[in-house]
């Protein structure tokens, strides 16, 4: 009872194909691939952008890094 077997599978998919028909599927499908697509590739240029911004140095910063050693100060 917990579970279905192939003969319910196929009924619900009878039942779906006769209510919205194959030409509506195919266009649910499509609009869905197109949706997923289109998600894909908004992913990788948020990606690649935020691998430019890290590259660029922040408002601020030459870009070099200064050697030095700190000394303790000493009161006089």
């Amino acid at each position: 009872m917990g579970s279905f077997s192939i003969w319910h599978w196929l009924i619900v998919l009878a039942v779906v194909l006769l209510v919205f028909g194959t030409k509506k599927l195919r266009n649910i499908g499509a609009d869905l691939g197109g949706a997923v697509k289109g998600f894909k590739q908004a992913m990788k240029e948020e990606q690649t952008k935020d691998e430019k911004t890290a590259e660029l140095p922040r408002q601020g910063e030459s870009g070099t890094t200064i050697e030095g050693e700190v000394k303790e100060k000493q009161q006089g």
